[in-house]
């Protein structure tokens, strides 16, 4: 257990950033597994869009690495326009 009274603030902050970390990664991947499931073309074009919009701010803000959103993101373009209508 930590002593230093500067320790115990920087497990405090931990363990919160942690959570969100886990519910951002969470609901990020929530997201993309709804989106792939998708076979519709118009409603998988239509979601699109919003999971676009998530992982960006989610690169934005840290959670995950940019290449990573932007693999995602073109992985996911390339699924919802193969998709035939």
């Amino acid at each position: 257990m930590a002593h230093h009274k500067s320790a115990q603030k920087r497990i405090r902050q931990t363990a919160k950033r942690r959570l969100a970390n886990r519910y951002y990664a969470k609901t990020m991947r929530n997201a993309v597994r709804v989106l792939r499931a998708t076979t519709g073309k118009a409603e998988s074009q239509e979601k699109l869009p919003k999971v676009v919009s998530l992982i960006d701010r989610l690169a934005k803000r840290g959670y995950i690495h940019k290449n990573k959103a932007s693999n995602l993101k073109a992985k996911l373009a390339k699924r919802v326009n193969t998709l035939a209508a």
